[in-house]
């Protein structure tokens, strides 16, 4: 962690302190909230940092190992900030948040104390409490390429390379019908082969759910349309008349790396992985092993 500025560790020598707390919440859709326990609002970072929200934080436990950093950030759910149906809807999972020690009457003359994500979040009688999760949480998740047949790339990612922006690998329009399982019906101008968005994302832009997206599970077509099944529902509500972008699909294999999407040299899996049957095979002195008797 940082040191003190001299001039907040001046002001906390002076042993008459002007001091708040200040959180900053980034969500991962670029919407962004400000909170202090200050009872006015204060304006730093390019963010105001209203005080009627009543959040709170428990004191912070930050060690320095690995593990999930014991805090958590509280308060009142609020129409106007953190409501119910955001947080159903999943728009802070994964949220950026930074914490402050402030001098309220100088706002220069602050410490971060806290920066990392928001990890659990719940809701309880009307209020909500967080997760927060230091840096170091991170370093916890496994790195490495996994030595196995199929690409191990994400569609579009950087070790893929792929430009899901090229034209004939997106669609965008209205969603014609939406079932009780959210899989919606959209209509296409049937340039796309069957099954072309399949094992790929559909991602909503416009109505209650705008923002949220679901990988897709099946892609099937009914007339002139498409029907579009994701693997699990979106938190929020969709409705007919919502703009959709779909996205096209890769089901990891060679095949499709190299006719689908014309990307071979990108490919990150193993196709030429002996399998199982080879691999425990006894060794032999002779050269061929079809069972038949030698000459």
């Amino acid at each position: 962690m940082k040191a003190l500025s001299e001039a907040l560790a001046a002001h906390l020598e002076s042993g008459l302190t002007t001091l708040c707390r200040a959180w900053a919440i980034d969500r991962t859709d670029g919407v962004a909230f400000g909170f202090t326990d200050h009872d006015r609002t204060l304006d730093f970072e390019g963010l105001s940092f209203r005080a009627d929200t009543g959040l709170s934080a428990m004191a912070f436990q930050q060690g320095t190992g690995l593990s999930v950093d014991n805090s958590e950030a509280v308060g009142a759910l609020s129409d106007a900030a953190i409501t119910e149906a955001d947080i159903l809807a999943g728009r802070y999972d994964g949220a950026t948040v930074r914490a402050w020690l402030v001098n309220w009457k100088n706002v220069a003359q602050r410490h971060m104390l806290f920066r990392g994500t928001i990890g659990e979040m719940r809701r309880v009688d009307g209020a909500f409490e967080a997760e927060l999760r230091g840096l170091a949480e991170a370093l916890n998740r496994p790195f490495g390429r996994v030595y196995q047949s199929p690409c191990t790339a994400v569609l579009g990612d950087r070790a893929c390379g792929f430009d899901l922006t090229t034209p004939g690998y997106h669609w965008q329009g209205a969603v014609q019908e939406v079932d009780e399982t959210s899989s919606v019906a959209v209509f296409t101008d049937n340039g796309f082969e069957p099954e072309w968005f399949q094992r790929g994302r559909m991602e909503v832009l416009s109505g209650t759910a705008k923002g949220l997206s679901g990988p897709i599970k099946r892609d099937s077509t009914e007339g002139a349309g498409r029907r579009i099944e994701l693997w699990a529902p979106l938190r929020a509500q969709m409705a007919a008349g919502d703009l959709v972008r779909l996205t096209a699909g890769c089901d990891k294999r060679l095949e499709t790396c190299r006719f689908k999407f014309n990307n071979l040299l990108n490919f990150r899996g193993f196709p030429d992985v002996p399998e199982d049957d080879w691999l425990i095979v006894n060794p032999a002195r002779a050269g061929a092993k079809s069972g038949g008797s030698r000459r």
